[in-house]
C-alpha cells in the first residue's frame, strides 16, 4: 500500500475533497491509498456539513472521515505528499526534510507529471478549466508509482516555472457555497488525472 497524503491548512475543505476524491477515481484494487491532515488543523471526527455535500454531489465517499493535524512521521511515511497550496508543501518539508523529493502541490506535480506547463496550460492535451488532462492525453512519465513521482522531482528546474499562485489552489474557506463547489471540481478534475497518472502503480 502506498499512501497519498493531501495537505491543506485545516484539513476541512481542500485536502479532505482531494483524498476523497482521489479514491473515487483509483480504478478498483488499486494499492494507492489517499490520506489527508491539515497544518492547523484540530483533530475531531466527522466530516465539514459543507465539504460533505459538493463531495458527495461529484461521487465521493464522505463517511468515517477525521480531521487530523500533519506531523513529521506522517509526511515520512507518506510515498507523495500533495499540498494544496506551496504553504502546505513547505510545512511538510519543514517537518521532514528528507522528504523534499516526494513534496509538491497538488497542481505542480500533475504540471510536472504530464510533461510540463506546455501540456497542461493549453499544448496538445491541454487542461480543462478545472485542471483535468482528457484522457487518453495522459500518460504516466514513468512505470510505477515510485518512477513516475522520481521523474517529476527530476523536472523540477528543467521546464519553465509558473507563477506560485497557479500551482495553488484557494481556500473556500468562509465563502459562499458556489466557492466550495467550483474548488471541489477543480481538485477533481485535477486528481482525476493523478489516478490516471498513478494507475500503473496499482499493483505495487
Amino acid at each position: 500500500m502506498t499512501r497519498v497524503l493531501f495537505v491543506c491548512t485545516g484539513n476541512v475543505h481542500r485536502s479532505v475533497l482531494a483524498e476523497r476524491l482521489l479514491a473515487a477515481r483509483l480504478p478498483p484494487g488499486s494499492a494507492v491509498r489517499p490520506e489527508s491532515a491539515g497544518t492547523q488543523a484540530r483533530p475531531r471526527p466527522g466530516m465539514e456539513a459543507s465539504t460533505r455535500v459538493v463531495l458527495e454531489e461529484l461521487g465521493g465517499d464522505g463517511s468515517g472521515f477525521a480531521a487530523r493535524r500533519l506531523t513529521a512521521q506522517l509526511v515520512a511515511e507518506a510515498g507523495l505528499v500533495l499540498g494544496l497550496a506551496h504553504e502546505h508543501r513547505e510545512a511538510a518539508v519543514r517537518l521532514a526534510p528528507t522528504a523534499l523529493r516526494r513534496c509538491f502541490t497538488l497542481k505542480e506535480f500533475v504540471r510536472l507529471a504530464v510533461g510540463g506547463v506546455d501540456t497542461v496550460r493549453g499544448g496538445e492535451g491541454a487542461a480543462t478549466p478545472h485542471g483535468d488532462v482528457p484522457e487518453g492525453q495522459v500518460r504516466p512519465v514513468a512505470a510505477g508509482f515510485d518512477a513516475v513521482v522520481t521523474a517529476s522531482a527530476g523536472r523540477r528546474g528543467a521546464i519553465a516555472p509558473v507563477r506560485p499562485a497557479e500551482d495553488d489552489i484557494s481556500d473556500p474557506w468562509g465563502r459562499p457555497h458556489s466557492v466550495l463547489y467550483g474548488c471541489a471540481r477543480e481538485i477533481d478534475g485535477t486528481v482525476s488525472t493523478l489516478a490516471r497518472l498513478l494507475c500503473g502503480g496499482a499493483s505495487l
